[in-house]
């Protein structure tokens, strides 16, 4: 399908409705803020609107919901965020952005925050027909079950006719099973005319979007409907499904990956976040974790048992098994870090290696530097964190603590089992080993005196 956003679309607004408190998730956040894929649910909707191109986005929230205020300037810098005080519909919750429709000339696609597995193809077809002339769509769904869905009603003529509730529809209309997923888009000529005149004469007394399309057919307005995957407009309003929702997430990212030249040994055991980038020839063995911010380049080879955030791992490295990678973690090319090594906020440079039992935190490593096992870089001293430097070419070796701030010249050998707080020249072996003294006999004797002295308390001679 043809994308018809150029990367920049000043005719689209997005209007993103996230002011619901989402009771049925048992939480003190808002609904929209929990996580797929370890991004809120309304920065997925932010995101595919910046996909699409649009220059203006809307967003109405709740009072007292500055969490997801912040979300939507994080993903969408320009966004306006407007409050919707009485949670009064669907149609009430978009008129909240009155003051924004009012200035915008062109197109409007309603999205909501806590559907965020909506693809861009899904509204670009949306959008498509928007363009091509209609005043109201509305994006369906081919339900396998559709009890207790809207029924999208379409003419003879392929046009929508109104969006039917179950509880208000006939024998005939039940056996339509293209539902309505709450995803609408206007022209905005007629939008805010058309929202004017929605009322609220039903059981629940509030405002419903839905509404729109009856008043746009009797004005004689064109209003069609688009269909897409149930799985694209899943709506999320409790953890069961804001589950089911990461599973299809997982599964999804799980397909890109290695579509795109990674090889993943047993895909349902690796879990992605959204913003993971992984290349091509990268093999990733079972069980190892992306949390946020992680790049990893060509050719690498993740062991199993890995758990990576806020980190860059470059061409040709090995990394794992059972390794941490945290936030400001930069894993040069060719490099390894193995078994049981946690480096965070280190740049470890080409060719250097970590393989076992040991911890980089706030450290540069020069490269082919070796760094043994259980080398420890003592980076906070109860009130700051400090800087260790390992030089190029540096040996450490193992069971060495390395007192930060400190550095280790380029080429210098640091012997095993040495607490260095020092500074260390380049090309110079540093050792703090204490002397080695040996008491011969001394451990006979003292195993004698402990029995005699053990006999005595049990009065024994």
């Amino acid at each position: 399908m043809e994308n018809v956003a150029s990367m920049t679309d000043s005719s689209l607004m997005i209007l993103v409705l996230a002011a619901g408190m989402g009771t049925r998730m048992k939480s003190k956040h808002p609904k929209v803020m929990h996580a797929i894929g370890s991004k809120p649910m309304v920065g997925h909707v932010l995101d595919l609107g910046n996909s699409l191109g649009a220059v203006n986005c809307s967003v109405v929230v709740g009072p007292d919901m500055e969490q997801v205020e912040s979300v939507v300037t994080s993903h969408f810098s320009s966004a306006q965020i407007f409050v919707q005080n009485d949670r009064l519909g669907t149609a009430h919750a978009v008129l909240s952005a009155k003051e924004a429709l009012k200035g915008h000339e062109g197109y409007v696609l309603v999205l909501y925050g806590d559907t965020p597995l909506l693809t861009k193809d899904a509204l670009n077809g949306l959008y498509s027909e928007l363009k091509n002339g209609a005043d109201v769509g509305v994006l369906g769904f081919n339900a396998e079950d559709p009890t207790g869905y809207g029924r999208l009603l379409v003419d003879d003529n392929g046009q929508l006719e109104a969006i039917r509730e179950q509880k208000d529809a006939n024998t005939e209309e039940l056996q339509v099973k293209i539902c309505n997923s709450g995803v609408m888009g206007f022209r905005t000529a007629h939008m805010l005319s058309l929202l004017e005149k929605v009322g609220n004469d039903n059981a629940n007394g509030e405002y419903y979007l839905t509404d729109v399309v009856e008043l746009a057919r009797q004005q004689g307005l064109k209003a069609v409907a688009t269909v897409c995957s149930e799985q694209d407009v899943l709506g999320v309003n409790d953890r069961v499904q804001l589950s089911e929702a990461e599973r299809i997430f997982q599964n999804r990212k799980r397909e890109d990956v290695q579509r795109n030249g990674a090889t993943l040994i047993a895909p349902e055991t690796v879990f992605f976040a959204a913003d993971t980038k992984i290349g091509q020839d990268v093999i990733i063995e079972p069980n190892v974790v992306f949390g946020p911010g992680v790049t990893v380049g060509d050719d690498v080879h993740i062991y199993s048992h890995c758990h990576f955030e806020g980190a860059v791992i470059e061409a040709h490295s090995k990394v794992g098994p059972f390794a941490r990678l945290r936030p400001g973690a930069e894993i040069g090319e060719g490099c390894k870090v193995g078994n049981f090594v946690e480096v965070k906020k280190a740049q470890v440079s080409k060719g250097a290696k970590i393989n076992h039992l040991t911890y980089i935190g706030d450290a540069e490593i020069g490269e082919e530097a070796n760094i043994g096992a259980g080398t420890i870089t003592c980076n906070y001293d109860g009130f700051n964190k400090n800087i260790t430097k390992i030089g190029a070419n540096c040996f450490v070796g193992s069971n060495s603590s390395l007192i930060a701030p400190v550095t280790l010249g380029d080429g210098s050998f640091i012997g095993s089992g040495s607490v260095i707080s020092e500074n260390v020249p380049a090309d110079a072996l540093a050792i703090t080993r204490a002397e080695k003294k040996v008491y011969e006999q001394w451990a006979a004797r003292f195993r004698r005196s402990q029995q005699r002295l053990k006999d005595k308390k049990a009065g024994l001679k």
